[in-house]
């Protein structure tokens, strides 16, 4: 198991691998320059500790070659759940995008989203994804040109007053990202309300909100610290949800770029990408989750006999989704899903 300490180097580590590949010399390939839009503000984990080093690694490995302009917090216009059509109509050359915003339209990806299915650990859950997508999920996807899929770590429950057990949850406001997220809270006796993660604050301070699930990279980004003082952890693996999360590019514009300079960005797509987000992502749960102990919220991890009420209470949610899906693999694709993220515990 990679110690926590070690995270921000070896994600610096994993982003520039791949420049180990022969350099372009930029006289012998076109410059390209693509426009990647996505729905956090710059200041947000993945802008800054992902998003931002990978373009800047290829553009390095091409000298100059290809280039990748970032466009935070939806700036080429239109909202969180039209990011993936933007990709696919050429608005937007490469997006970052949840395919839960767009709830039943990626029905097989739902597997992974699954209550108690995820492990705890980022670069773990990461690299489960990508490898379950790369080999379930090619036609799903099949609009786009997928450079990288992850799911994120332990989500947690953020919320205004203090949730230790399943009766605490009770007709509790919270936000969730993906339709078997908001399933698993209903579960639980919450009462979920579906909403990209920008809308979180505003309807925290307007009453519309008691709280939010999110993982700990994306608290500072939506300043949930201030909004929230209790943040519940459910202990070890499985966790209790993830969102799955993809980094998708017009298929015309990849088809279009000079093969030198589409081989280099395949260098650093993948695996390689899906390890390197996976290691942001351990290393900001530490990160922030001190933040808030130090601004004086509690922080709470549920007992192992509560996760377990919690886990029996979310199977019908499984059931369901296996029901749905019985005509299309579901079973096959609940065993390989299961199977990826077991490969990849660690």
């Amino acid at each position: 198991m990679v110690q926590r300490r070690h995270l921000p180097a070896l994600a610096a580590g994993l982003l520039a691998a791949p420049l180990a590949a022969p350099r372009i010399a930029s006289a012998q390939a076109a410059s390209v320059t693509l426009r990647l839009h996505h729905f956090l503000p710059a200041v947000s984990n993945i802008h800054r500790n992902f998003l931002q080093p990978w373009s800047k690694g290829i553009e390095d490995a091409t000298d100059g070659g290809l280039k990748i302009r970032i466009f935070p917090s939806m700036q080429l216009g239109g909202a969180p759940p039209q990011l993936y059509d933007q990709a696919r109509d050429g608005v937007a050359d490469i997006v970052w995008t949840l395919p839960g915003y767009t709830a039943g339209r990626f029905p097989k990806m739902e597997v992974m989203e699954l209550p108690f299915i995820a492990n705890h650990g980022g670069v773990s859950n990461a690299r489960a994804c990508q490898a379950f997508a790369g080999e379930h999920l090619r036609e799903e996807f099949g609009e786009v040109q997928p450079l990288v899929f992850w799911a994120h770590d332990a989500g947690l429950i953020h919320s205004r007053r203090p949730v230790r057990t399943m009766e605490d949850l009770s007709g509790l406001k919270l936000r969730f990202p993906t339709r078997q997220a908001g399933e698993g809270l209903r579960a639980l006796g919450a009462a979920p309300i579906g909403m990209p993660v920008p809308q979180v604050p505003e309807a925290l301070s307007q009453g519309v909100l008691d709280g939010a699930v999110v993982p700990w990279e994306v608290v500072p980004s939506i300043k949930l610290q201030e909004l929230v003082k209790n943040h519940t952890a459910i202990p070890g693996s499985p966790t209790f949800y993830t969102a799955t999360n993809v980094l998708a590019m017009n298929k015309a514009k990849y088809a279009a770029l000079p093969e030198a300079l589409r081989s280099t960005l395949d260098q650093h797509s993948g695996m390689v990408a899906a390890a390197a987000v996976g290691a942001t992502l351990d290393q900001q749960a530490v990160q922030n989750s001190e933040v808030a102990r130090k601004r004086g919220n509690t922080l709470i991890e549920i007992t192992a006999e509560e996760a377990a009420r919690w886990r029996q209470a979310c199977q019908p949610v499984t059931e369901a989704w296996l029901g749905q899906m019985r005509d299309r693999g579901g079973e096959a694709l609940l065993d390989a899903a299961r199977a990826a993220f077991a490969h990849h515990a660690g």
